[in-house]
């Protein structure tokens, strides 16, 4: 089974990934590691934190000669900013002075939720982990998910589809979402220059005023076959644990498979996919489909169609104008504690879940075709893609 951790605080030394139940043989390609993290730190309306890390990740173990041994892989991914946290956040007891105290909760974030809970007389601990930073170490494990999907002619990519108010005005393509992964810059990741420079127009308000904002970002799951998930037990199906990995990521406050949102205010009639049967053997099967209203998905199972994920973040809790809280000291009002932070991160999110997203497919993956080497992975999925391609 595959299975993957993250440890690490924001401002610690490093943070820690490490991935298990990899099959042995998959390559590993270390630029394509640093690439994703990269593409995790672009975007515009991201903060000063992005101009001091430069991410990349360091394998411990797991990996030799370029290949995966079957063994867990470990990676850390350091902080550029630990040399001026050292004192601040020893790992020892230090001078408590110097200790820098998040004097009064964040409203949305974790801050007063996280003191209660671990009895904390300040949330700066709560906030070290908390923090989306945390989602460097996500990106670097799906990275090798997306290596190991990449053998079987799977691929995730994402794009968004709103900020603030501004949406994509028309979808998207299987081959623009491509080309946008390969630029060597980002803006807000958005297919269409049109709605993205509308896009960028919501960004530049918020940075007057002080605000920040949220939007919609889309994960495209590209060549998954029919089978993968099942309906058979609730925690085994395929859109809800695609569901739980994307809300798990810091700010996703909703998650949408396919059209369901507006699906719930439609009829049947417009939002089923009707069945037909082509007889060609270009795609997974000879059945095919008039639309992909379904996200890819029925039952809980891959129906061969992309399959598309949605999350919904919501603005980022800092604020350079700060809300309302009260002092956990003296309990009397004050505004909310700053901490350095991003203005938008909607395009960041999109690549986190995009990390989220493949190493749940490639966990069903593995559960569903088995294979100790990428060998007899790759024989296991050749036969089942013979099996529905003669149904």
């Amino acid at each position: 089974m595959l299975r993957f951790s993250t440890a690490g605080e924001s401002h610690g030394e490093s943070l820690v990934a490490l991935v298990s139940g990899l099959p042995a043989g998959v390559p590993v390609d270390q630029e394509f590691i640093s690439h994703e993290l990269w593409r995790r730190q672009r975007g515009y309306g991201r903060g000063g934190r992005m101009r001091i890390e430069r991410d990349s990740a360091h394998i411990l173990s797991g990996v030799r000669h370029g290949k995966t041994i079957g063994s867990p892989v470990a990676m850390t991914i350091a902080n550029n900013d630990w040399k001026n946290w050292t004192e601040i956040l020893p790992i020892e007891e230090g001078d408590p002075s110097k200790h820098k105290a998040v004097a009064s909760p964040r409203p949305g974030h974790a801050d007063l939720a996280g003191a209660l809970k671990y009895n904390f007389h300040d949330a700066r601990y709560v906030l070290e982990r908390a923090s989306a930073r945390e989602s460097s170490a996500r990106v670097a494990s799906g990275a090798l998910a997306k290596l190991l999907l990449r053998e079987l002619d799977v691929h995730v990519l994402s794009h968004v589809i709103r900020v603030g108010k501004a949406e994509l005005s028309r979808p998207a393509q299987w081959d623009e979402i491509v080309a946008l992964s390969q630029k060597e810059e980002i803006l807000l990741n958005c297919v269409d220059p049109g709605d993205e420079a509308r896009m960028k127009a919501e960004v530049d308000a918020v940075l007057r005023t002080g605000d920040t904002v949220g939007g919609v970002f889309e994960v495209v799951v590209h060549g998954l076959p029919p089978g993968v998930g099942t309906h058979v037990n609730w925690d085994e199906r395929l859109d809800g644990l695609l569901a739980q990995a994307v809300m798990s990521l810091q700010a996703v406050k909703a998650v949408e498979i396919g059209r369901g949102v507006t699906a719930a205010e439609s009829l049947g009639s417009t939002v089923h996919d009707a069945i037909g049967y082509e007889g060609s053997d270009e795609r997974f099967t000879k059945f095919s489909r008039e639309h992909n209203n379904a996200g890819g998905i029925e039952g809980g199972i891959s129906n061969g169609e992309d399959v598309v994920v949605r999350g919904y973040l919501k603005p980022i809790s800092t604020l350079r104008r700060p809300l309302g809280s009260v002092s956990f000291e003296t309990r009397e009002p004050v505004k909310a504690a700053y901490e350095r932070s991003d203005v938008c991160v909607v395009p960041a999110a999109g690549v986190a879940s995009e990390a989220m997203v493949a190493l749940t497919v490639a966990r069903l993956v593995l559960e569903k075709f088995g294979g100790d080497s990428l060998g007899e992975l790759r024989r296991n999925y050749k036969g089942y893609l013979e099996q529905i391609r003669a149904y």
